[in-house]
């Protein structure tokens, strides 16, 4: 792709919703690749950040908090049939705004699924009903309700998102290297069936984040590379995974949801205090956080082959985040506060000096042991890639845009998930933005070195197979 190429044309008008970090830093590659007036694109967010980008570009930017008693009448001057919202906010619900969108005919992409401010942190509700995989639910559930709705996307940021199309991407990648030939699949199906054919067991969303600012964090300071609000809400919520037919030793203090599909289970401990054994090319072997997030859930799901009411096969599926390491240690300092944040927060773009982030999905239980592939993208590449961007934003950025071609592309194909559109258009027009991308075969595994030291009670005998896979 060109640097400058025109990608879509879109003569509507797009109201983007929230101006953090991703807003910033997609703000810029919308008006690169997508031929439309500045003047028709508008910014309504909670509070000043992105105002002075917003006006380099020529955009209107409106400081008004969006709520439910008021969303309604932000929304409707702004938007109408054909015209395109686009959230990048937090503390705002996805499901309200989709409903929105579906009744009045307008095209929807958001980069998670957000609840209504409070909603993370309210004790009167349950642990399930605080999941990833109850907002998920009801967000679906609306597909029921609007058959005919224009094109929506949930959840097309890097991750979830861009990972789904990784995963496609690396099962094709290992039946190459193992000498089956296949065609593309071209259905949810054939998709599971492939998974499953590969006997891939176990797949990571597995990201290490090295880069680092010039100032150092500081006590009562949360420094992140991306949304701390974001990502502070998430790291509180129970940690999530999807759940494998392959699995024999159901964790001790793990539920289930007992409705809908049931592809995913919770433990009843936050994310952020639950670590996970995974690998990366760069740093190899890692503990990394269980930090629930739509992809390990709509994977999982994705992935399920079925005869009838009877499931076949489901591979596990779970986030293994190492965030830099200011945010490893504001993380930590959050949990000492019991959950309470610090009275500080910095957000590091411009500060970054050094660093990668390696973000990518590890698939694991197949015959050549290991498969991670994704992108490795340095801040000194991502800084000539695109203005207002650190490596960490540019690789949700990319995706958005991904998600944007594919939606003008497609502006009628009703509430859709990543795992449900074109992967290879998706990575076509992601793939620029994505510094390396790789793919490497490693024969590590979860047991590596486990009970060298200490006695643990693991499945030796078949390593995809194991009790314990948490750190405690």
């Amino acid at each position: 792709m060109h640097p400058n190429q025109k990608l879509a044309n879109f003569p509507g008008r797009l109201l983007m919703i929230g101006c953090g970090s991703v807003g910033q830093g997609v703000l810029p590659l919308i008006l690169r690749h997508i031929e439309m007036d500045p003047a028709r694109i508008s910014i309504v967010t909670a509070d000043a950040r992105g105002q002075s980008e917003a006006q380099q570009y020529g955009v209107s930017f409106h400081i008004l908090p969006l709520t439910q008693a008021n969303f309604e009448s932000i929304l409707a001057p702004r938007l109408s049939a054909g015209d395109l919202l686009l959230n990048v906010s937090v503390d705002v619900s996805s499901a309200a705004l989709l409903d929105w969108c579906c009744r009045h005919g307008v095209r929807y992409i958001d980069t998670c699924i957000e609840p209504w401010a409070g909603f993370y942190t309210d004790a009167t509700l349950s642990a399930a009903q605080r999941s990833n995989y109850a907002l998920r639910e009801h967000a679906r559930a609306l597909k029921e309700k609007f058959p005919r709705a224009p094109s929506c996307v949930l959840a097309h940021g890097a991750n979830p998102g861009l990972v789904s199309h990784f995963v496609k991407q690396a099962l094709l990648h290992i039946a190459r290297d193992t000498g089956q030939a296949v065609d593309v699949p071209s259905s949810q199906p054939e998709w599971a069936q492939l998974a499953h054919a590969l006997s891939v067991k176990v797949i990571h969303i597995a990201e290490r984040d090295t880069q680092v600012a010039a100032a150092p964090k500081r006590p009562g300071e949360f420094v992140n590379t991306w949304s701390i609000d974001g990502f502070a809400s998430e790291g509180q919520q129970p940690a999530e995974l999807g759940w494998g037919t392959h699995e024999r030793h159901f964790p001790a203090d793990a539920q289930r949801h007992g409705y809908g599909h049931d592809s995913a289970i919770y433990l009843t401990r936050p994310g952020a205090a639950t670590r996970v054994r995974t690998w990366t090319p760069l740093t190899g072997p890692q503990h990394g956080f269980l930090i629930t997030h739509n992809e390990s859930i709509s994977i999982a799901d994705y992935f399920t082959l079925r005869a009838g009411d009877q499931i076949l096969y489901r591979p596990t599926c779970h986030y293994a985040y190492h965030p830099c390491d200011a945010a490893l240690l504001s993380l930590h300092e959050l949990a000492g506060r019991n959950w309470c944040m610090q009275e500080r927060q910095r957000l590091i773009l411009d500060e970054v000096v050094s660093g990668i982030d390696e973000l990518g999905v590890l698939l694991m239980g197949h015959a050549k042991g290991a498969y991670w592939y994704g992108s490795q993208l340095g801040i000194e590449q991502a800084r000539r890639l695109a203005p207002h961007n650190n490596a960490t934003s540019l690789q949700v950025v990319a995706s958005v845009l991904a998600a944007l071609v594919w939606v003008l592309e497609h502006p009628w194909e009703g509430i859709v998930e990543a795992d449900e559109i074109d992967f290879r258009r998706a990575l076509q027009v992601a793939s620029p933005y994505l510094g390396d991308i790789v793919g490497v075969y490693s024969a590590w595994s979860p047991l590596e070195g486990r009970g060298a030291l200490f006695a643990q009670d693991v499945d030796s005998a078949d390593p995809w197979q194991f009790k314990n896979f948490r750190v405690l």
